[in-house]
């Protein structure tokens, strides 16, 4: 199927229901003014913006290929894509109609052709229009693996169903043309600027003879070896994420890149730590500016000065130098070049205990800190094996249940992926098939019913039979229409779940409910998950500087030596 060539503006405008009537006509007005100009002799092009940075990828990802954001609500114009340039008037006349909320930088290099592997489609079905003006190619064996993978209840099996849809959706569009190529944006994807191009006659296959034609992998790298060759000098790229797809492109000489739009960070070492060490000359800097007072037994300090805009709200900041008093605070207001901090609590001494649990470390106050707020909704605390996140997070749940009341029970739950192979079904109540993967409840149930000394032995079994009555166990398969209300909610092991899974469960919260969510992102166990794509990064990557949201990072283990040694070495 002959394929058009790179357009130098958008093949469609954007659909009448993206905008009100004064939009539409505003709109009408810059088409004819551009018209207008386009008859008087072509504007000499602005600057090329250069295709291999996106500022809004995050540290250097290909501007096609983009780390994880919520582009529903980025809304972009015609013009401000690929349309010729307007004049001042007319140009000034739209953008007051239809004002961009999120700017991007604009790219004027040529149009790129995407050919998608099924399993893209099948990681993200919205994966169509996450290319902006690239042009997307589908082979015709892709649309039928996707025939083959849409029956079932798996997540799979309904991201084949629902791309399905999309493609459907697009082609049944009125004065859709298929070989013409269907507009990305006719379904109100404003974002998306290219066409969607599927097989429609065979293409000539290129490859070795040592490659078996008949696997869907090699009729795929054969239609994208195919697609090179017919449009050079465009450029045509394949996108999956099998690696060994991509390795096998590379070694017949293919253009290829993962599918990076599922990614909310591209180094781990960007994730947000939820605390910042004060610089040694904060004081001789900031000391003759700050204002400070006090209000019962927390001490606040206003400052202002270049730190500022570095700092969020529930951030913890700390000043520890030889020979000067320590500094242990939270941010808890941010207006304009000014910041409050507020002096912290202190867990580690023996009368604050929770539970008979006194704090070991400084970041371990920090969280212990954040558990205790009733005005901290969202808690994620990550850190390696030993660092005390679960048993931390039951000792605060435990005193704020049993003792303060404020909350009804306690709920804990938890991704079931094992480490190595499946033991198969479990037999009982959903409680009692929970019962295995909730080993460290039961733990730290220990530990924490050895702090309550002094009762003797039958004072302690009472304790733990009370403990036991307010703790449910719950799957998380059961979790979706539930609303959880006064519940102090505990989400172990959260690495493991996807960003859909995370917001699942984080939006059964309702009235007077806190979420904890722990997790080691060192030891991610499920298939297709990394530490940049996980819903416990994805979760504090969008909640940090929430006001009634916190997370901290725990640095140091306090398991044991032999434990600390491990997480190090091994």
């Amino acid at each position: 199927m002959p394929l058009p060539p790179a357009p130098t503006k958008r093949a469609a405008m954007l659909s009448p229901q993206a905008y009100d009537a004064p939009a539409r006509s505003t709109q009408k007005a810059a088409r004819k003014s551009a018209a207008v100009q386009a008859e008087a002799g072509p504007r000499p092009e602005g600057p090329q913006a250069s295709d291999e940075f996106d500022p809004r990828a995050g540290g250097g990802l290909p501007s096609t290929v983009y780390a994880a954001e919520d582009t529903e609500d980025l809304f972009v114009e015609d013009a401000e894509v690929d349309a010729p340039a307007m004049p001042a008037p007319a140009a000034r006349k739209r953008a007051s109609a239809a004002p961009v909320p999120a700017k991007r930088k604009k790219s004027n290099g040529p149009k790129k052709l995407f050919v998608l592997d099924t399993n893209v489609l099948m990681h993200d079905p919205m994966s169509l229009f996450r290319f902006e003006e690239h042009d997307i190619f589908l082979p015709m064996i892709v649309l039928e693996e996707l025939d083959g993978h849409k029956k079932g209840m798996t997540e799979v099996a309904r991201n084949a169903r629902q791309a399905s849809r999309t493609l459907d959706a697009l082609a049944g569009h009125q004065g859709a043309d298929i070989a013409q190529g269907l507009n990305l944006d006719s379904t109100g994807h404003v974002e998306a600027g290219g066409c969607l191009f599927f097989q429609t006659a065979p293409l000539e296959n290129k490859l070795p003879n040592t490659l078996p034609p008949g696997k869907a992998d090699n009729q795929i790298l054969g239609v994208v070896a195919a697609l090179r060759d017919k449009h050079a000098p465009r450029e045509v790229v394949l996108v999956s994420k099998d690696i060994n797809m991509r390795v096998k492109a590379r070694a017949l000489g293919l253009a290829t890149d993962d599918y990076q739009n599922d990614k909310t960070l591209d180094d781990l070492d960007l994730l947000y730590p939820g605390s910042l060490a004060l610089p040694s000359d904060f004081w001789a800097k900031h000391g003759k500016t700050v204002e400070s007072w006090q209000s019962g037994s927390h001490t606040f300090y206003r400052i202002s000065g270049p730190i500022v805009p570095s700092l969020l709200i529930n951030q913890f900041v700390y000043f520890e130098a030889p020979g000067e008093p320590s500094l242990y605070a939270r941010v808890t207001e941010i207006r304009g070049k000014t910041a409050v901090l507020k002096t912290l609590k202190d867990f580690g001494h023996l009368k604050n205990a929770v539970w008979g649990v006194t704090t070991r470390n400084r970041e371990q106050n920090f969280a212990m800190n954040l558990l205790m707020d009733p005005e901290v909704d969202f808690v994620t605390l990550t850190g390696t094996a030993g660092t005390g996140k679960t048993l931390l997070a039951l000792a605060a749940g435990l005193t704020q249940v049993l003792d303060d009341r404020r909350y009804t029970e306690i709920i804990m739950t938890r991704a079931t992926v094992s480490v190595g192979e499946d033991i198969g079904f479990l037999p009982g109540t959903e409680e009692e098939k929970m019962g295995p993967w909730m080993g460290a409840l039961d733990d730290n149930l220990e530990v924490l019913g050895k702090t309550e000394g002094g009762a003797g032995e039958w004072g302690r079994a009472a304790t733990n039979d009370l403990i036991r009555s307010r703790i449910k166990i719950k799957s998380m398969n059961f979790m979706r229409g539930r609303t959880f209300l006064n519940k102090y909610v505990i989400i172990d092991e959260a690495q493991n779940l996807t960003p859909k899974q995370m917001k699942t469960l984080i939006t059964r919260a309702g009235p007077g409910t806190k979420i904890i969510c722990m997790g080691n992102l060192a030891q991610i166990d499920t298939p297709y998950l990394t530490e940049g794509s996980s819903g416990l990064t994805f979760a504090v990557d969008k909640f940090k500087g929430w006001p009634h949201s916190g997370h901290i990072t725990l640095a140091r283990g306090e398991r044991s030596r032999l434990a600390d040694f491990a997480s190090d070495v091994l």
